[in-house]
């Protein structure tokens, strides 16, 4: 029972997303304006954002991207502050 309940333990930490705080502040997002056209029809233009490479911020340009279902909406990934740094919020549809 015990090597069951580790083996599950184990595979359920394995698929939790990596969870970090960055100890400085991100810097000032880039205002970027969509380049026109959209590519198609069912293209969302999804803004760019700051990732963190592990000794600095680096920014990623927006890009678009075809919307998973009509009507989709992007919201964008951003950094939160959160118990003395910051915190990486993913983007996602809604």
């Amino acid at each position: 029972m015990f090597r069951k309940l580790s083996v599950a333990f184990l595979l359920a930490a394995s698929l939790a997303p990596a969870a970090f705080l960055v100890r400085i502040a991100p810097p000032p997002v880039v205002v970027e304006t969509p380049p026109p056209p959209p590519p198609g029809p069912g293209y969302v233009w999804t803004p760019g954002y700051y990732r963190w490479d592990g000794a600095a911020y680096v920014w990623v340009p927006g890009a678009w991207v075809i919307a998973p279902w009509p009507g989709a909406r992007w919201v964008g990934p951003h950094w939160a502050h959160h118990r003395g740094g910051y915190a990486f919020v993913a983007g996602h549809w809604r």
